[in-house]
């Protein structure tokens, strides 16, 4: 099953459009403001759709609920690569996010009731570890198809067609998971029986000091941190179309060998980081301890982040997101597990979706304001565009330091 469940991450990470996906809509004539609302809208609806799916997840079927994910996701590149307005791609990202939202936080509880029916569950944050390093290893493949993609046909949208093939393989991997990883789907379900379900899990949520500990830190990290993520694509399109190579090519060719390079790198290290995040756990004593060590380095990076972009330091500005990248792939591994250690079998995809749906709102939240602060104050202010970005992600950064002895002593 663990190969099994590598090659979903593999099949998934077959994005093609992905490390250009900014550029494209740039391509398109979209401000960042547009884009970040574009982003919000996702970050919305994912948000709205999160909590239902884990609890239809939990309650009518795990692999069923991939395989609704992944049509979703067929039918938003198919919608992506054939449209050109504006608000086509609301429709695109609509669909987008009914496969993020019932796909997040599914295949990790199918993950996790399988390690405890084999009796391995204290190997849970190795596994999902090793599992989540095949999806980036799926990342390095998928980018490098998309650079040659891209050079051929210097334009982004015929990429968003070549994502279909391998999640229909994806839909056929599903079809070979045993039953016994569906959870325990009940026959007869009514809205009625959803809505408790849910009702129980967020109380669960609530209630529960260490889950509500845990949602604030989604949100402060791998929330911003998706936000922050998306401005790497068109830093590195700057750096592109300064360095004196390749000119007789368009812009889109230009870039993509750059950018290319540059996510080769991030999901290499990304995929190492993941792998070994349990070596982390190990080194620091505890899932705690390693979690705050990656606090304090989080907010540094970001700290410096805001003068490197301010002064268009691109070039050491990218080797922190890279850090950036590393810094999240340990750390998500680890956050997966403390989450698990306080969700029962019954409600374990509602209650990881919760905590996707945290991180959801943060990223619905962060993106437009980051949006529209690089279009107002970056593009018309002293220094480079993009420094505004570093500078909103060091407030919750600093807020989870400042208040981590209170609340991991809580």
């Amino acid at each position: 099953m663990i190969g099994r469940f590598s090659l979903y991450g593999f099949l998934k990470n077959q994005r093609y459009f992905e490390p250009f996906v900014i550029l494209f809509f740039l391509q398109q004539g979209l401000s960042f403001t547009q884009i970040g609302i574009l982003i919000g809208f996702r970050e919305l609806f994912i948000n709205l759709i999160e909590i239902p799916s884990g609890a239809v997840a939990d309650l009518f079927g795990r692999r069923r609920s991939m395989i609704l994910s992944f049509v979703s996701y067929i039918i938003s590149f198919a919608v992506f690569g054939f449209s050109s307005d504006y608000w086509h791609f609301f429709v695109a990202m609509f669909f987008f996010a009914i496969g993020e939202a019932f796909r997040t936080g599914t295949h990790k509880a199918m993950i996790f009731t399988w390690l405890r029916l084999q009796g391995r569950l204290d190997e849970k944050t190795k596994v999902y570890g090793y599992t989540r390093s095949w999806s980036k290893i799926g990342s390095v493949v998928s980018t490098i198809l998309a650079v040659i993609f891209v050079l051929v046909t210097n334009n982004y949208s015929c990429i968003f067609f070549f994502a279909i093939a391998p999640y229909i393989i994806g839909l056929i991997n599903f079809l070979s998971y045993p039953a016994e990883l569906e959870g325990h789907p009940e026959k007869h379900i009514g809205i009625k029986r959803v809505l408790i379900h849910l009702w129980e899990c967020l109380r669960s949520a609530v209630a529960n000091i260490n889950l509500r500990r845990l949602i604030i830190e989604s949100i402060s990290f791998e929330g911003v941190y998706k936000a922050v993520d998306t401005y790497l694509q068109p830093i590195l399109k700057n750096i592109a179309l300064m360095l004196p190579v390749f000119i007789l090519w368009g812009d889109a060719q230009r870039s993509s060998i750059i950018v290319g390079a540059v996510y080769i790198v991030i999901y290499f290290t990304s995929a190492f980081a993941s792998r070994n995040a349990h070596r982390l756990v190990n080194f620091s004593g505890s899932e705690e301890a390693g979690s705050r060590l990656l606090w304090i380095f989080n907010a540094l990076i970001y700290i410096a982040l805001v003068p490197l972009l301010y002064f268009e330091l691109y070039y050491i500005a990218v080797a922190c997101f890279v850090l950036l990248a590393l810094l999240q792939n340990i750390w998500y591994p680890i956050l997966l597990s403390r989450f698990d250690a306080f969700a029962t079998e019954e409600k374990g995809a509602t209650v990881l979706s919760i905590e996707s749906q945290a991180k959801s709102i943060s990223t619905m939240i962060f993106a437009p304001l980051m949006g529209l602060f690089v279009d107002y104050i970056g593009s018309n202010g002293p220094g480079g565009d993009f420094w505004p970005v570093a500078a909103i992600a060091v407030i919750p950064a600093l807020y989870i330091l400042a208040t981590q002895r209170k609340r991991f002593t809580g």
